[in-house]
């Protein structure tokens, strides 16, 4: 999966550089191959659906939450908040 729009989440790091996590996740993603959401369920187990569009990540030991918006047709993924 594609992750795009990282400027949130590379500020978030800068912020918070003890949150070295929340980059391996996002290394995990781009390597993830979700169809659907039952798949990205397999692949993480601490994320959450929220009608209508977005999708809800926990990251660091489940500290910090990834919202991000994702298009599984396209395989890609819009970080929209840390």
């Amino acid at each position: 999966m594609r992750v795009i729009s990282k400027k949130a989440l590379q500020d978030f790091i800068k912020r918070h550089p003890g949150c070295a996590q929340c980059a391996i996740d996002v290394a995990v993603a781009q390597a993830c191959l979700a169809y659907g959401y039952n798949d990205l369920k397999q692949t993480f187990a601490s994320v959450d659906q929220v009608p209508p569009q977005y999708t809800v990540f926990g990251a660091g030991g489940n500290r910090f939450r990834i919202v991000a918006a994702i298009h599984y047709n396209r395989l890609s993924s819009f970080v929209r908040h840390v």
